[in-house]
C-alpha cells in the first residue's frame, strides 16, 4: 500500500511567480480551497530549511473547531521546492509532528508556465496517531482542487 498521493498540474504562470504564492501563507487559505486552513499567524515569505510558520487551522471533527498548526520547513529551493511538516506545539511550546509532510516540486515549462507536483507523503505516520486519525484524511481530488486553485489564483 503507498502512503503518498500525489498530483500534478501546469499552471499558466512563471515558475517565480508560482513559487512566490506558494511560499507566501497568507496564500495558503485560497490555495488550500476546503476552509480548513484559515489565516496566516506568521506573514513572512518562506525562504528557508528549517523555518517555522504557523497557519490558524479549523475542522468540525477538531475537538475545539479552531486550532493552529505550525509548520517547519523541510524542503527548500527557490523557485523548485517548497515542503513542510505541519505539527502543533504543547503547553510547554515543544512543537510535535504528527509525520506527515507537504511537498511542491515546481519545473519551467518555457517562460510563461510552471509544472508543479504536489505530494502529501503519511509516510511517517507512528501507529498510534492511526488509531485516532485514518490515512489519508482526505481523497485525491482535496490535492486536485489545491492545485486548481493555485493555477486560478496564479491567473489573477
Amino acid at each position: 500500500m503507498t502512503e503518498t498521493m500525489t498530483v500534478e498540474a501546469t499552471v499558466e504562470a512563471p515558475v517565480a511567480a508560482t513559487f512566490a504564492l506558494l511560499a507566501d501563507p497568507a496564500n495558503h487559505a485560497a490555495i488550500d480551497g476546503t476552509g480548513w486552513v484559515r489565516e496566516a499567524l506568521d506573514p513572512e515569505p518562506l525562504a528557508r530549511v528549517e523555518q517555522m510558520f504557523r497557519v490558524a487551522m479549523y475542522h468540525d471533527n477538531h475537538p475545539d473547531g479552531h486550532y493552529e498548526m505550525a509548520n517547519k520547513v523541510i524542503a527548500f529551493e527557490q523557485d523548485r521546492i517548497l515542503g513542510w511538516e505541519p505539527g502543533q506545539a504543547g503547553p510547554d511550546g515543544v512543537v510535535g509532528y504528527g509525520g506527515w509532510t507537504w511537498r511542491y516540486d515546481l519545473e519551467p515549462l518555457g517562460a510563461t508556465q510552471t509544472r508543479v507536483t504536489l505530494t502529501y507523503d503519511w509516510s511517517g505516520v507512528p501507529a498510534e496517531l492511526r488509531e485516532h486519525i485514518e490515512f489519508p484524511p482526505f481523497p485525491v481530488t482535496h490535492l486536485e482542487n489545491s492545485l486548481d486553485n493555485l493555477a486560478k489564483l496564479a491567473a489573477g
